[in-house]
């Protein structure tokens, strides 16, 4: 079977992490796999220690990060954000996109069309003239029910890891693990078009 970042970990694939005992595991693997310790073997050997010592670079990069490790998750499962990206896309055919260029995930069509005329009123506002504290605060009143729906949305993401982690634990059937991924699938696209969102707001505020 081949081997992903949680198994050559020693981890089970749940979304909750002890960031201690990663941190352990990681140390532990370092230095057992480190060039240095096979500096005076054959070539073979040499190299099969500098490709252990990549991957378990780039797995502790993507397990230590919550969001990174959703994504990786779902590529694992076979349910990548690509995947639903082009789903949404058919479903909102049609719809104005956002700051980021991307068509908006449905669940969050209202909070972009709004953002959307208040955005562009602030910079009809801006090339008008209007004084700079006067569009930077409506731009920073923009910016509050984004930030919200991004707190429900850390939110639900925590919700529904602590879902799939139970699963996991129960050995729960395919169905009820695929019904969790696909809602994972959905919260973490919209969560990333949120993250677009806002850094939208903070461009318009740097100019």
């Amino acid at each position: 079977m081949q081997k992903t970042f949680f198994s050559f970990l020693g981890l089970s694939r749940k979304l909750n992490i002890d960031m201690a005992d990663l941190e352990q595991r990681y140390r532990a693997l370092s230095r057992q796999f480190h060039p240095d310790y096979f500096h005076n073997a054959p070539p073979a050997a040499r190299r099969a220690s500098l490709e252990r010592s990549s991957y378990l670079n780039d797995a502790y990069r993507t397990l230590k990060n919550p969001a990174s490790r959703i994504e990786y998750l779902l590529k694992l499962e076979a349910h990548s954000s690509a995947d639903v990206s082009a789903e949404a896309a058919v479903r909102t055919n049609g719809a104005k996109r956002g700051p980021s260029g991307a068509t908006p995930p449905p669940a969050l069509l209202e909070e972009v069309f709004a953002l959307n005329e208040e955005l562009d009123e602030i910079r009809e506002e801006r090339e008008g003239g209007a004084p700079e504290p006067v569009w930077r605060a409506r731009l920073q009143q923009a910016r509050e029910p984004i930030e919200r729906k991004r707190a429900e949305h850390e939110a639900a993401l925590e919700s529904l890891s602590a879902r799939w982690d139970a699963l996991i634990d129960a050995s729960a059937g395919e169905p009820e693990r695929r019904r969790v991924l696909k809602e994972l699938e959905e919260r973490f696209l919209e969560r990333n078009y949120i993250t677009n969102l806002l850094a939208g707001i903070e461009r318009e505020l740097a100019t």
